[in-house]
């Protein structure tokens, strides 16, 4: 592609950072990074590509302001971090190879039944509830599985982890959110390296949006340690709902 005017650059650096504080506080920041990225004229496959490196950059961030605060343990998550890595690079090498689109049609009911569970759970807060799994099981079902469904297709990702923290490991939203970074962290370093061998990634763009990334969710994972559920529930219960009307809108498109 041509190379993208500084004002327009500028424009998607400043959406990355919009997009890094929302989904540091709920996921679903490529509600905008990734149309953003296809109307500055970035073929499909170069958009994903080039979104997976400045998401990671705004999941790190993330992770990292959650790391110095004491809100993720490292050495509980990172066999599951892992497994999502190993689980988003085998749905990324498959995405090349299966058309992913059956998922939409699937994906919106899911969205919409997350945003509802989220709104009516009693117990979905600041307090911990009752675990389900150990955190082996955990990182076979939940971080292999989500990162496999990042890895291939991606809409809801950070959302979905969230929703596994809280009903598998029985996390408040806090302790969610932050891990959820982790998680979402590996998985989008591992499609990164997927993309970036097929050479798909625009890297100048995808490294400008990441200034942005890395300082919306910053500031984004700062607001969740201070504010805990009375920010992330509204919040996840909108994301969700918003992309779910988009995918549906999507599909009934042209």
């Amino acid at each position: 592609m041509d190379p993208i005017p500084t004002e327009l650059l500028g424009l998607l650096v400043l959406i990355a950072g919009v997009a890094g504080c929302i989904d540091a506080i709920a996921g679903g920041g490529g509600l905008l990074t990734l149309p953003a990225l296809l109307w500055a004229g970035l073929p499909p496959v170069e958009a994903l590509a080039t979104n997976k490196l400045q998401g990671s950059f705004g999941t790190a961030s993330a992770t990292l302001r959650f790391l110095r605060h004491g809100a993720i343990d490292l050495r509980a998550l990172g066999p599951a971090a892992v497994l999502t890595l190993a689980g988003s690079a085998s749905g990324s090498w498959l995405v090349s190879r299966i058309d992913p689109g059956a998922l939409t049609h699937l994906l919106p009911a899911l969205l919409v039944a997350f945003a509802l569970y989220f709104l009516f759970s009693p117990r979905v807060g600041d307090l911990p509830s009752r675990r389900r799994l150990g955190l082996t099981a955990f990182g076979l079902l939940a971080g292999a599985g989500i990162g496999f469904y990042d890895g291939f297709f991606g809409p809801g990702t950070g959302s979905f982890f969230a929703l596994a923290f809280v009903a598998l490991l029985g996390y408040d939203l806090r302790g969610a959110t932050a891990g959820s970074k982790l998680l979402n962290f590996a998985s989008n370093v591992a499609a990164l390296l997927v993309f970036a061998l097929g050479g798909q990634v625009a890297w100048t763009v995808g490294l400008a949006m990441a200034v942005g990334q890395w300082t919306g969710a910053w500031l984004g994972a700062h607001l969740v340690i201070r504010h805990g559920a009375r920010l992330v529930r509204p919040l996840l219960v909108a994301v969700s709902l918003l992309l779910s009307i988009r995918l549906l809108v999507q599909q009934l498109g042209p």
